[in-house]
């Protein structure tokens, strides 16, 4: 074995700068982190050896400067980079830069990186290998009606595609010779907005597509092996949000064939270190190549849990000379692993970002069966500068079943207050009979929640289950002490729960109408979260105080819970329910933000789908629109305010 480095510097931040120096910790290697204003409280910048400030929070003002980064390598003696993934991680530039500094870019050489980047010279390469390829026109197209020629000729329906795109920029499906002309010029404008380049190709659109790549590496001395693959069809605007490995829809003959496609790319540009090639699998397991990835991916964790390897450690060893430790025969595949990426965002406001302190955190407990990667921590903040994530969720089993229950039940477990979070999302596609069943396409998320994410999507409760467990946490509260026999009935949402408990030194009995549960659980007060034997099955309940109740979140849902006597819940019943307060006549801002502009002024008379306000946030416009025809009565900010979730804007008449 060669001498490995001394010292790495990780060119990113959040969770894979996290993930990439837990690494370099085990392995004796020091690191040094480089930090934007935004990121100088950061968990990387705290877990690093060194820290460089690079410069203010914008990415194309510090993370994206190719000079501060190889000074700041200067500056500390490092002798490599890790890039992590996004921002410089397939630049050629920085792969040259560095070499031309003397640095070592761990990671492959710039020649496969611009061989890999163009996704039209990647094609010609993959066919040139032998790698299947969806059938279409991988030429530049120069106009709108030689794209609808070539258009008939590959066969509708068809996917316009920018060359340099990525996260579903640039991309548009045509079924008809006028989709296909409008779906051109939107396309080019957008690819040429985006990146700068406006060139785009047509392909064969793949119907009922899955999404499955293949991880490989490589180590530079002609040896290549791929480490299985990952499926990541459960996409929401061409974004992944949940990964899994390996997949439940490829045989044993498709993998092989899939995965020796792969290295037969990668050996075509020598490539050196891990990669991913990614394909796209029609209902009859043909597959097709897409792009490759020329770096680590988000969702490398469920490879390594179904491997036992370690992919950043593999990407050291192989960029300091060392040969691949073990053959493609040595590559284990046991169990399964389901990767859920956790943002802050609302998904009941159609994934609006949130930004803001982490309040309170609490991840769930770390084992052989859950892993989370994070970049944040409690008390720190979820800036607009940067991409939303909270952190990437992993469970395994030994079964797909067994991994995705693992993962039901560690949503759960993670407590997260202070910002709005997808985990209700992740909870609903955890316990969706299709999900669960394998049938997954890319068109998943958009086929079952047609409309949008809402309170409906989420699994069904169990109300006596929920009841039980307020009636103990209340009794734990407020008595403490054993008792014979109580009785309560539980205001669920305002719906009654009539029960009996009665608890012992090994649990509690509780009876709801003809329902006996045996309940154990060591929950103290002030916990929040309980954990509980409900009949010999685990569970997971948050428990959050709320007046004199308890908001009980469970499965994604949350209900609110009062616990009272038989007389005091005759007396409840008799009380005036307070309605919600009307804000109809108001526009209320849906996210925490930057108030851009104020279309309106008051007096003003408006249209249904007029624009009313445009608010900021993560660097996203969002433009507000009137739901109805009206008048603007009073103005309740002005453009540069910030704005909360659910202020005013605007009221009418």
């Amino acid at each position: 074995m060669s001498k490995l480095f001394d010292k790495i510097l990780i060119a990113n931040r959040g969770e894979i700068a996290c993930r990439v120096i837990r690494t370099c910790k085990r392995l004796g290697i020091k690191t040094v982190a480089v930090y934007s204003e935004a990121d100088a409280d950061a968990l990387h910048v705290r877990q690093a050896d060194e820290a460089v400030f690079i410069g203010p929070p914008p990415a194309t003002q510090s993370y994206l400067l190719i000079d501060k980064i190889v000074d700041a390598c200067r500056k500390t003696g490092a002798q490599a980079v890790h890039p992590g993934y996004g921002f410089l991680s397939e630049k050629q530039e920085f792969q040259k830069a560095l070499a031309d500094a003397g640095i070592t870019f761990i990671g492959p050489d710039a020649q496969a990186i611009y061989a890999m980047g163009d996704k039209i010279e990647s094609k010609k390469l993959a066919q040139q290998a032998g790698v299947s390829t969806v059938p279409g026109h991988l030429a530049a197209i120069p106009n709108a009606d030689e794209a609808v020629k070539i258009a008939q000729k590959v066969g509708y329906p068809v996917m316009i595609k920018a060359s340099a795109g990525g996260g579903g920029k640039g991309m548009r499906i045509a079924y008809t010779d006028t989709e296909a002309k409008e779906g051109f010029v939107s396309a080019t404008n957008e690819a040429k907005a985006s990146f700068a380049d406006d060139r785009v190709f047509i392909e064969k659109y793949v119907e009922e597509p899955r999404h499955i790549e293949v991880q490989l590496i490589g180590d530079g001395h002609g040896n290549c092996v791929y480490l299985w693959e990952r499926e990541c069809s459960i996409q929401r605007r061409h974004q992944k949000v949940i990964e899994e490995a390996p997949s439940p829809f490829l045989d044993a003959r498709t993998r092989q064939a899939m995965g020796e496609q792969a290295v037969a790319l990668a050996k075509a540009v020598k490539y050196k270190s891990a990669g991913t090639v990614e394909f796209i699998v029609d209902k009859n397991r043909n597959f097709y190549f897409l792009e490759m990835n020329t770096r680590l991916q988000v969702e490398h964790p469920v490879t390594e849990l179904i491997t036992g390897l370690d992919l950043v450690e593999l990407m050291i060893r192989v960029a300091a000379g060392e040969k691949l430790p073990f053959a493609q025969k040595d590559v284990k595949l046991e169990g399964w692993a389901v990767e859920a990426r956790v943002y802050a965002e609302d998904p009941f406001r159609n994934f609006l970002p949130s930004t803001g302190r982490l309040v309170k955190y609490r991840e769930p407990k770390a084992g052989p069966d859950v892993r989370v990667d994070t970049g944040v921590f409690e008390g720190g903040e979820i800036s607009m500068f940067y991409d939303p994530m909270i952190a990437k969720l992993c469970t395994y089993g030994k079964t797909r079943l067994d991994a995705i229950d693992r993962m039901r039940r560690a949503l759960d477990e993670f407590y997260v207050r202070g910002v709005s979070h997808n985990v209700p999302f992740l909870a609903a596609l955890m316990a969706h009979p299709r999900f669960r069943e394998g049938r997954l396409t890319t068109n998943f998320i958009a086929e079952e929640f047609k409309g949008g994410f809402t309170a409906a999507h989420l699994p069904p409760r169990d109300p006596a289950i929920l009841a039980a467990v307020a009636a103990i946490v209340e009794h734990l509260r407020t008595e403490r002490s054993r008792v014979a026999e109580n009785e309560r009935v539980v205001m669920l949402n305002r719906e009654p729960v009539p029960l009996t408990f009665k608890s012992d030194e090994s649990g509690f009995t509780v009876r709801v109408g003809d329902r006996r549960l045996f309940v154990e659980t060591n929950w103290a007060p002030g916990d929040p979260l309980l954990h509980a034997e409900v009949d010999g099955g685990a569970m997971a309940v948050q428990v959050d105080a709320v007046g004199s109740g308890w908001r009980l979140i469970h499965e994604g849902g949350q209900a609110e819970a009062l616990v009272l006597t038989p007389r005091q819940a005759e007396l409840y019943g008799l009380m005036p329910v307070k309605a919600p307060p009307d804000t109809s006549k108001f526009l209320l801002s849906p996210m925490p933000g930057l108030l851009a502009s104020v279309a309106v002024s008051e007096g003003q008379e408006i249209k249904a789908g007029e624009p009313l306000a445009v608010v900021e946030a993560m660097k996203m416009e969002n433009v507000l629109r009137a739901v109805q025809d009206g008048t603007v009565k009073t103005l309740h900010a002005k453009a540069g305010d910030s704005l909360k979730v659910d202020q005013k804007i605007i009221e009418f008449a």
